[in-house]
């Protein structure tokens, strides 16, 4: 197709990955927050291409869509539905490029799947290959080994965001965590190198949404805190409301806590992971300090501001009592939300390693790597159906009446909508285990 400039017209398909399998798993799930990469991606296509955004959670992709190349970003429980999507559009003549995390994984993998693979981080090597596709000169592989800056970063497409997850906008303030915990692909991912948008730009994108509730996707808002305040007091005048994640270090800082709170932020995902200190040493996340945790949800809680608590059960030292224990531990607490997980071992991880070295890996079947229905290693102090089961206790438990009451009850921090949430959340749950 050839547009008004004479230029040549070119169809891209960019897809936000999602199995069947894993959509089953999330409709247990009430808030799916919308994915920002391929509208991010998005920004960086030149004028004269047009950009097909699906996004699976939302709607199918039509495999017989004329387009002239196919992108998607992906976790590992979605590698074999994208690698049976790529081979379906492959086989109609069209390439098709992969990257994202399972990618950066296992690259070698990914390759026999596609056109085109992305490793690591995508800010210059996309550009890049566009450039070179144009030409009909592109290469099958593009590393990026150097963490790129984000001076430059654009904002995202908002025009190709499709789902309904009761946000007005989400961006993306930083990249990346200074920590390297085991179980964690973005170690591996980000090469622990942490990066920051300038504030003005931040401030900005978060302008431009023109409804109240506001998702920052970073991984750990909190890496960099002064980076992070001065953030909040740039934000502040525009009314907002947000919540992101943090490491619960960020408990420990009063001004931080404040300047969030002035801010708009109405929820703070705190990775508290355990409730064990030794499986916290165990994978090299000893700086959670179990003993400050009851301290530091309560200092939150003095701000105003919801804790949503990540949680994941399965290390090696956690037996049968973990699931009770975990649960008493938050419901005293008073924590309004919280997300349980299965711990799994995502290959390229160092847990991966460790548990393959020891024979303790049950399954390369990418579809169990969910975190949720199926458990993929051995754990060290119990089956791997008392995990699952315990898994499925805490979050019946957690859901249930009582357990609302008694959390709500002791922290009522905006009960107006952390209440209506925990009855959605119950209701789900019931209905995804019928």
């Amino acid at each position: 197709m050839i547009d008004k400039a004479g230029h040549a017209r070119r169809r891209i398909l960019l897809i936000t990955a999602s199995s069947p399998a894993i959509q089953k798993v999330r409709r247990a799930r009430v808030l799916n927050f919308q994915q920002i990469t391929m509208p991010y991606l998005a920004s960086f296509v030149p004028s004269n291409w047009d950009v097909i955004h699906v996004d699976e959670a939302i709607t199918p992709v039509d495999v017989t869509l004329q387009v002239d190349l196919v992108a998607t970003t992906f976790h590992t429980p979605s590698a074999p539905h994208v690698y049976e999507l790529a081979g379906q559009f492959r086989q109609r003549g069209i390439p098709v490029a992969l990257g994202g995390p399972h990618v950066t994984l296992l690259p070698d993998e990914a390759q026999a799947h596609a056109d085109v693979v992305f490793v690591g981080e995508a800010e210059l090597s996309w550009p890049r290959f566009l450039r070179d596709f144009e030409t009909g000169q592109y290469a099958h592989r593009y590393t990026s080994d150097i963490p790129p800056t984000l001076e430059d970063a654009p904002m995202a497409r908002k025009d190709l965001y499709h789902r309904r997850d009761y946000t007005a906008g989400r961006l993306f303030a930083t990249r990346g965590c200074v920590y390297g915990c085991d179980f964690c692909a973005l170690a591996v991912m980000y090469q622990r190198k942490v990066r920051k948008r300038p504030v003005a730009c931040v401030a900005a994108e978060y302008a431009s949404f023109p409804g109240k509730v506001i998702i920052f996707w970073d991984d750990n808002l909190a890496n960099d805190r002064e980076y992070a305040k001065e953030l909040f007091r740039a934000i502040a005048p525009h009314k907002k409301w947000w919540s992101s994640q943090a490491s619960i270090q960020a408990g420990e800082d009063e001004e931080f806590l404040e300047l969030a709170a002035r801010s708009g932020c109405k929820q703070l995902f705190i990775g508290l992971e355990s409730i064990s200190q030794s499986s916290m040493n165990e994978v090299h996340k000893g700086f959670n300090r179990v003993e400050s945790y009851a301290r530091i949800i309560e200092r939150i809680h003095a701000h105003g501001i919801a804790v949503q608590a990540g949680i994941v059960f399965g290390f090696d030292n956690d037996t049968d009592a973990i699931f009770d224990e975990t649960l008493d531990f938050l419901e005293a607490a008073g924590v309004q939300n919280a997300t349980f997980n299965i711990l799994t071992p995502y290959p390229g991880t160092k847990l991966f390693q460790r548990l393959e070295a020891e024979g303790r890996i049950l399954t390369r079947d990418w579809n169990k790597y969910n975190g949720r229905e199926d458990v993929v290693f051995q754990p060290r102090n119990m089956s791997p159906d008392t995990l699952l089961e315990g898994y499925r206790r805490a979050n019946r438990r957690f859901y249930s009446a009582e357990s609302i009451t008694r959390r709500l009850s002791r922290s009522p921090v905006g009960l107006w909508w952390t209440l209506p949430i925990n009855i959605a959340y119950t209701l789900a749950f019931q209905h995804y285990h019928k």
